[in-house]
């Protein structure tokens, strides 16, 4: 029987899916799990990679299951991954030598800001600031925090890698040990114009390069998997989330934007074979490799979007149900102006200040859960804002048009505050998981069920476009009371 699907997994912040695709890009089967949150210790987030390694199995094959395929009918696998989260494995047993540490988490600050002399020379390998976001200062707390670890490292008895990397060691049975460089260059420890690991940079972050995968383009051999069949499987596609939902969105131009909503928020402005570096904070980063040839990318990282939601539902519990806040949202007074800015572990670009905690601004004896609720919606629009107004600093001209995708643009009251907060376009896709077609297209890429970048663009469908109609008074008045509350949460 022919191969001619695609099974993609997105390993996500909060949970695990794999989807099949048949040649056309069209869904024909799918299954998700929760992934478990962590919080040992304040600005602490952690996740259980067995529990991760578990769901992907599960989902995989709950997948093709729902699909009715065996892996004889599967052509690849492709992988996308929540980047930067660190993990460490035993070479010999596969087994992590804790639990991962999360991108959100903050517990590395103090290290980062001792090493702030260093940031003009590490921005201009990697492209990126020094905080806790990144992998670098999460891999020196695990070797100097876990007994034994380091001198375990420092033998070539451990490996490190994001979580895609930890998956294709787990899927191939310790054959590979590979990640892409949209992960690498995420790390602080790769230089993204030179692509390869930097022996300076590992020094100044204390990691020794045994740890290290080899890093291959996003359309490669991966190895492949005897797990899900009696067929291996090859994996030929892997990028980090933001990347994936990049190529997802077809934004193959020069000058493109798509913007995602999840956890966080990433903002991503294709910048071609020019790697340009920002005067305004925001990361210069690899869009894409393929082919060996790379295209670069400005990115703007919001670490709090639909996590605020959560905090809604969860720890304030004004709702049930995540989808609950847009109705909820639609019922707040429009004349009160309630700022929540939500560092929860610091903020993201353009502020980049991990000290900040979350504030709410302009409380009255009228504020209920309703305005709540607004306030934690607008901020995701007010801080894509920021993104943009950063973006067009660094030179960049006005989008036509943002693409957006994630959970969270299925709410149309925070699509068209966003569209009226930017005053461009925002275009919702009719497939808006974009994150994991990404990742299918660009395995289907290596299986030759795609033949070009244009064919995957082709079948990009625009669902709908919310189009601004907030007057420019209004849209200004607003956005000048969120940066006044932002500043006034800045630690510094």
């Amino acid at each position: 029987m022919t191969k001619n699907h695609i099974l993609a997994i997105d390993q996500g912040t909060t949970s695990t899916r794999a989807m099949i695709f048949d040649a056309d890009g069209r869904l024909a089967g799918q299954a998700q799990q929760e992934l478990t949150q962590h919080f040992p210790a304040p600005g602490w987030v952690e996740h259980d990679p067995e529990e991760i390694w578990a769901a992907v199995l599960a989902t995989a094959r709950g997948a093709m299951e729902a699909a009715r395929l065996g892996a004889h009918e599967v052509a690849a696998i492709g992988i996308t991954n929540q980047r930067e989260t660190t993990l460490l494995w035993e070479r010999t047993t596969g087994r992590p030598i804790a639990r991962a540490i999360v991108w959100q988490d903050r517990r590395t600050a103090a290290d980062c800001a001792r090493l702030a002399d260093a940031a003009a020379g590490v921005a201009a390998k990697t492209g990126l600031v020094i905080d806790p976001y990144f992998s670098a200062t999460k891999i020196a707390w695990l070797l100097d925090n876990v007994e034994g670890a380091r001198a375990a490292a420092e033998r070539g008895e451990l490996a490190f890698g994001t979580i895609d990397s930890f998956l294709v060691w787990r899927l191939t049975g310790g054959r590979v040990h590979a990640t892409d460089a949209t992960n690498a260059a995420r790390t602080l420890l790769f230089d993204i114009h030179r692509q390869r690991w930097d022996a300076e940079l590992l020094r100044l972050f204390r990691v020794p390069p045994s740890l290290l995968p080899e890093v291959r383009d996003c359309v490669a051999s991966f190895g492949e998997t005897n797990l899900l069949g009696p067929t291996a499987i090859p994996i030929l596609g892997v990028a980090g989330d933001q990347q994936a939902a990049t190529v997802g969105q077809a934004c193959f131009r020069p000058g493109m934007v798509k913007s995602t909503y999840g956890t966080g928020c990433f903002a991503v402005l294709n910048t071609g074979q020019q790697a340009v570096a920002s005067k305004n904070r925001l990361l210069t980063t690899i869009a894409y490799r393929i082919g060996g040839e790379v295209t670069y990318a400005l990115e703007g990282s919001i670490f709090v979007a639909g996590a605020a939601v959560q905090w809604l539902r969860d720890g304030l519990k004004l709702i049930r149900e995540s989808g609950e806040v847009e109705a909820l949202a639609r019922q707040a007074d429009a004349r009160q102006r309630v700022y929540l800015v939500p560092a929860f572990v610091g903020l993201g670009a353009p502020y980049w200040d991990p000290e900040a905690r979350g504030a709410i601004f302009g409380l009255t004896r009228e504020t209920g859960a309703a305005e709540l609720a607004r306030a934690a919606l607008e901020a995701v629009c007010f801080q894509t804002r920021d993104l943009l107004e950063a973006m067009a600093a660094d030179g960049a001209a006005r989008p036509e048009a943002l693409r957006v995708d994630g959970g969270m643009t299925r709410n149309g009251w925070a699509m068209q505050f966003l569209a009226d907060m930017l005053n461009v376009p925002v275009e919702r896709p009719v497939f808006a998981e974009t994150t994991v077609a990404g990742a299918a297209a660009l395995a289907g890429l290596g299986a030759g069920l795609y033949r070009s970048r244009d064919a995957i663009a082709d079948r990009w469908k625009r669902d709908c476009a919310f189009e601004p109609r907030m007057s420019p008074g209004e849209r200004e008045e607003r956005y000048a009371g969120w940066r006044n509350a932002v500043e006034r949460t800045l630690s510094r």
